[in-house]
């Protein structure tokens, strides 16, 4: 089944209903806290969803289904390790935030260790958000080209080109209502496509359901019995090299989703700053914790979409399919089995999925840039309406870098033979940093006598360690059997160094 006249008709009648939306949403903004931090404040629900649409890309649609599919149940685990880190986050960081009335992460860090920490945790976010999210935004148009190639549309065209075509479209329409509205757009936006793609899955779930033959209780059967309901893995009974080195055992998981959770949403402008508008720390906490829960209930939705297209290809290997892995099974269903005018929906999720994660990601590194670097040094006595003009440019300046990013990412991925390794350090870059950034933060929390020397080569110290226990291009030039850890386990690791560095140096410097 090819694409229809109609299908394109919803996809751009979409995209252009967002900017509007985006634009009407958000009102009338006279300065960088309307800008930046929503005025007078959010409501709380509205910032939950906002935070759980952020930190789902078009990836979390289309591949999460393809782990149910190839495995089990077992990626759930992490989601319990997500909400107590989100319940750690809510009772010792969300407080000293709002005491302070910060409007970046950032700020908290200056306060305990003075500017310069400030511009160094500030400027590792920006290097962060520009590596993987270039290479996020140009995953994203990975199962959009597969769906349209699949769909029969743009025959002709290079996977480089298609990958172009639809990186060009999900920036500029990001960028015209995150340029206009701010975080208000942003959050509402969030709301709205978080709905659509929620919608969109619910309606392949409806219809794969109609299809099946003895329906849901037959595929249930099917996918018991190839051994995919389960949920729970201890990981008992290995060496412990190859324990760590395990992502999805009950104990990794808990503990590494938990401080990943606690750095990702205690650290990170991305989404500290959406639990920065609500009007109170109450709803604040309200907001956060309550998107844990989400966060699992989404990943249970798309996995259990998985397990249904299990049964609906007959447990069918994705060779035997004419796929070249299980991440297009998803994309397949999509294309050749839902009826005219839904497949068009469906695509138009993909790219609400892809524009929520990316106008986070603008505002985010707008406001960062505006509050962290610009005001302090060059805009001390501007007028609130230089700060909103000097944003809305920062703004505009990061969505060309980003999408020239991922443009580079595009060309890096699609050569011939080996991928470069630079593509998986960009998808790894967070998980990287997290351990540095929470690290400092916990410094400065729970450790008094510290100062800003002895943070910051903490801080360098847990970002250096951590490039010798992730399996990457170092580890090619180290003599052995280098130690691996699994990657829920690097942001553990990394604060712990970070806090330890920082207080030997303290002790070594007092003596």
């Amino acid at each position: 089944m090819e694409f229809s006249v109609i299908d394109y008709v919803v996809i751009v009648v979409y995209l252009i209903a967002v900017a509007g939306l985006g634009i009407y949403a958000a009102g009338r903004q006279s300065s960088t806290s309307d800008y930046f931090m929503g005025g007078e404040g959010l409501p709380w629900w509205a910032v939950m969803f906002s935070v759980v649409a952020t930190e789902t890309s078009t990836l979390t649609f289309i591949s999460i289904p393809a782990v149910a599919y190839g495995g089990n149940l077992t990626f759930l685990q992490i989601t319990l390790g997500y909400i107590v880190g989100r319940i750690l986050v809510s009772k010792f960081l969300l407080p000293a935030y709002f005491k302070g009335k910060q409007t970046t992460a950032y700020q908290f860090l200056e306060q305990r260790f003075g500017p310069g920490m400030r511009n160094a945790t500030s400027t590792t976010f920006m290097i962060t958000r520009l590596l993987a999210d270039g290479v996020r935004l140009f995953a994203t148009a990975i199962p959009l080209a597969i769906i349209l190639r699949l769909g029969g549309a743009f025959i002709g065209w290079t996977d480089f080109e298609v990958y172009l075509l639809a990186i060009a479209a999900i920036s500029i329409i990001t960028l015209i209502y995150t340029l206009i509205g701010g975080i208000k757009a942003v959050v509402w936006m969030d709301v709205m496509q978080m709905a659509v793609y929620i919608g969109g899955a619910a309606l392949a779930i409806g219809i794969v359901l109609a299809d099946l033959p003895n329906g849901l209780s037959g595929a249930m059967s099917i996918a018991a019995d190839a051994g995919k309901l389960q949920i729970l893995d201890f990981g008992f009974g290995q060496p412990f090299s190859d324990f760590i080195a395990q992502p999805y055992t009950f104990f990794t998981a808990l503990i590494g989703g938990a401080i990943f959770s606690v750095a990702s949403h205690g650290t990170d402008q991305l989404i500290v700053q959406r639990l920065l508008t609500t009007r109170n720390v109450d709803n604040s906490q309200r907001a956060l914790v309550w998107s844990g829960v989400v966060v699992a209930l989404q990943f249970g939705l798309f996995l259990f979409i998985g397990l249904l297209l299990y049964a609906f290809y007959d447990a069918q290997s994705a060779e035997a399919l004419g796929l070249a892995t299980t991440d297009e099974i998803f994309a397949k269903f999509i294309v050749e089995q839902l009826p005219v005018g839904l497949s068009g929906l469906i695509i138009a999720s993909l790219f609400a999925a892809a524009m929520s994660s990316l106008s986070s990601s603008l505002n985010s590194l707008a406001s960062s840039t505006t509050l962290d670097l610009y005001k302090p040094y060059f805009g001390k006595d501007n007028s609130q309406a230089e700060d909103l003009r000097i944003s809305r440019i920062i703004t505009m300046v990061w969505a060309v870098i980003l999408t020239g990013s991922a443009f580079f990412f595009a060309f890096l991925q699609l050569q011939e033979g080996e991928r470069p390794a630079v593509v998986e350090l960009g998808l790894g870059i967070a998980s990287y940093t997290y351990g540095g950034l929470l690290g400092a933060f916990l410094l400065g929390r729970f450790s008094e006598a510290p100062d800003k020397t002895d943070a910051m080569i903490g801080f360098f110290v847990g970002l250096i360690s951590l490039l010798f226990m992730v399996e990457g291009p170092i580890h090619s030039i180290l003599p052995g059997e280098p130690l691996v850890i699994a990657w829920p386990l690097y942001t553990v690791v990394g604060s712990a160094i970070v806090m330890m560095v920082g207080n030997i140096t303290y002790w070594i410097r007092k003596k």
